[in-house]
């Protein structure tokens, strides 16, 4: 059974991360098989841990950014390079994020996360031209 509250602050913060359309894409393909998942996402990372006040969220991006480039989860990992345009990460900080991995996580998941960064980043730029 959902925690109401908790499911709606972790929409609210879910919302102002990845962004409405994103969220709304998520829920309109939530099925009967994945919604208990989407339940336990919502409440559990977004509603008690990216909405605790001890970190921004730019902070927890940048942390985020590098737990999912050291483990390889490139498709995540491109979704929240996407997301620093709502949380404050800049590419200065997503690049030192980056080093951080290459050091601690190794150099071939850097590379990946790199390339993915680059390939986000250039999106961005040409959006915004």
């Amino acid at each position: 059974m959902a925690d109401d509250s908790l499911f709606a602050q972790g929409m609210a913060t879910r919302r102002a991360v990845l962004g409405d359309a994103h969220v709304d894409n998520a829920t309109a393909r939530t099925t009967e098989f994945d919604a208990d998942f989407q339940t336990f996402i919502t409440e559990g990372a977004w509603g008690s841990v990216w909405s605790r006040p001890g970190l921004s969220k730019r902070e927890r991006s940048l942390v985020t950014l590098a737990l999912l480039a050291g483990l390889g989860h490139e498709e995540e990992f491109a979704m929240h390079v996407r997301a620093t345009l709502n949380t404050g990460a800049t590419p200065a900080d997503i690049k030192e994020a980056l080093l951080h991995v290459a050091v601690y996580a190794g150099v071939p998941a850097a590379n990946s996360a790199f390339k993915i960064a680059k390939q986000e980043l250039a999106k961005r730029q040409e959006a915004a031209q």
